[in-house]
């Protein structure tokens, strides 16, 4: 296995890279000294472990890992990740400067090598406004590589075929949790995005701690991150199944003479589109650095493979898309909910009362305005959407990627009906027009996986579109039930 992975032509990183969300779970018990916890880092560079992840929300990482790289005679070799994780709602160039500008300074660093950003609310367009912008900052130098985090397959398709130079997505793939291996994998190999893999050892459970040990309840659980993960395990098929798949895993791992976390991180290194595994770390505590050492010598055979998929396929897959788990019920986190993350999610459009019974909204584009339509009518209980192609003020979106285009006008869509008090699962009718037939299958496809489970009545015809690069347009109906 190669112990070095190209996110781009100017970074290369290691298999693993170190995480530090630990740092806001150690700071909730004492304040960390950030000189000595700095320190505790040089072992893992010197070790060659020289890629460090944080995010502007786990507490003083970026402050520590600054420290470190500053102090270090090859400071030149480390690499520091970061996210921003801003709040749903309209975000515009100054707050993305700003947000920059904090990770710099806190890290005390003249460019950061990776900035990873989180949408919480896909038809609210300012997640591309967000990504738009980082781009310019790009080009101004003050971010090296963009990144993405907890991105599904279809929203992780839009940024790119729009032009957004995404390197890599942060996202959930362990042995118990595969969903990196359905649409995302067409996406990354289509435009050449490597996948930052967190939650490979799904908070501790993948380990010899919990080898034959009874059900743990949720509220026993004394970290967020294994209150987090047991309902992975839950989603996957519950405690017997897990047990027997750490069953398995313990007999590899006696054979190879490692541990049970070192081949659930490495095999999900199997998966070509994995630059790295991230594996969190407590500072001044348990290292574990020989381990990590042995994963990256670690290599499995033939029958190792084998087994280790058999006992996967005996797991439920884990339900939706990758970051689903932040966006839709089941919700898969910590508390169960949104509420340790999110106070609310507001509207993306206005209505605008227009009598008693009838409201409209307006997303602002310059067809709408020219023509004079609204974007959605809501007359009682129905509420009928515009033809809407891939237009976000005077941009196209989503390049010449047929798929591309639908999401993103079916986002319009189900942004329109939610301000109007709908959701998308109440559109009862769509209707489909492609410019060149030949796009038909990519924006079926798309069509089918937004309206999996709603399944509306359809209509899917050829029509020379108005607008030059428009590939699709659609129009919809929805009946709310009261």
């Amino acid at each position: 296995m190669k112990k070095q992975a190209d996110l781009s032509p100017s970074l290369s990183i290691p298999r693993l890279i170190i995480g530090l969300w630990q740092i806001a779970d150690m700071e909730k018990e004492q304040q960390l000294d950030p000189q000595r916890t700095a320190a505790f880092m040089k072992n893992y560079v010197d070790a060659g472990f020289t890629t460090f992840d944080m995010a502007d929300h786990y507490g003083s990482s970026e402050i520590v890992a600054g420290i470190c790289k500053n102090n270090h005679p090859n400071s030149s070799t480390i690499n520091l990740f970061t996210k921003w994780v801003p709040k749903p709602g309209a975000i515009d160039k100054n707050e993305v400067r700003k947000a920059i500008q904090t990770a710099l300074d806190r890290m005390q660093q003249p460019s950061l090598n990776l900035m990873q950003f989180h949408a919480w609310h896909y038809p609210d367009p300012s997640w591309l406004d967000a990504l738009i912008f980082l781009k310019e900052f790009q080009e101004e130098g003050l971010i090296q590589n963009i990144g993405v985090t907890n991105f599904d397959a279809h929203h992780l398709r839009v940024a790119l075929a729009h032009g957004i130079p995404i390197v890599s997505n942060q996202i959930s793939h362990s042995l118990i949790d595969r969903r990196a291996l359905g649409a995302m994998k067409d996406v990354c190999e289509q435009y050449n995005v490597k996948i930052l893999a967190y939650g490979t050892l799904a908070g501790g459970f993948l380990s010899e701690r919990w080898l034959a040990q009874d059900e743990p309840a949720i509220k026993d659980l004394q970290t967020w991150s294994q209150m987090k993960y047991k309902r992975f395990i839950d989603a996957a098929g519950g405690w017997q199944k897990f047990q027997n798949l750490l069953f398995v895993l313990d007999l590899i791992a006696k054979k190879n003479k490692t541990s049970i976390a070192n081949i659930a991180s490495r095999f999900v290194l199997e998966n070509p589109n994995v630059a790295a595994v991230i594996v969190g770390a407590r500072l001044g505590e348990n290292a574990h650095i020989t381990d990590h050492q042995k994963l990256l010598n670690l290599d499995l055979n033939e029958a190792d493979l084998n087994s280790i998929e058999e006992a996967i396929a005996e797991l439920s897959p884990v339900p939706g898309n990758c970051g689903d788990e932040y966006r839709k019920p089941p919700f898969l986190t910590a508390s169960g909910d949104l509420s340790h993350h999110l106070d609310n999610i507001p509207r993306v459009y206005h209505p605008v009362r227009i009598s008693e019974q009838r409201e409209q909204v307006y997303s602002g584009t310059v067809w709408e305005d020219f023509a004079g339509y609204s974007r959605a009518v809501k007359k009682g209980n129905r509420i009928l959407v515009s033809g809407t192609t891939a237009t976000h003020g005077h941009l196209l979106v989503g390049g010449n990627d047929a798929a591309a285009q639908t999401h993103f006008v079916i986002d319009k869509i189900e942004a329109a009906i939610e301000s109007l008090g709908g959701a998308l699962k109440d559109v009862v009718r769509t209707r489909v027009f492609v410019n060149n037939i030949n796009d038909w299958e990519a924006v079926a496809r798309a069509h089918g996986h937004r309206f999996n489970g709603i399944n509306p009545a359809n209509t899917l015809v050829q029509a020379q579109l108005v607008g030059e690069g428009y590939l699709v347009e659609i129009e919809a109906e929805a009946m709310l039930d009261c």
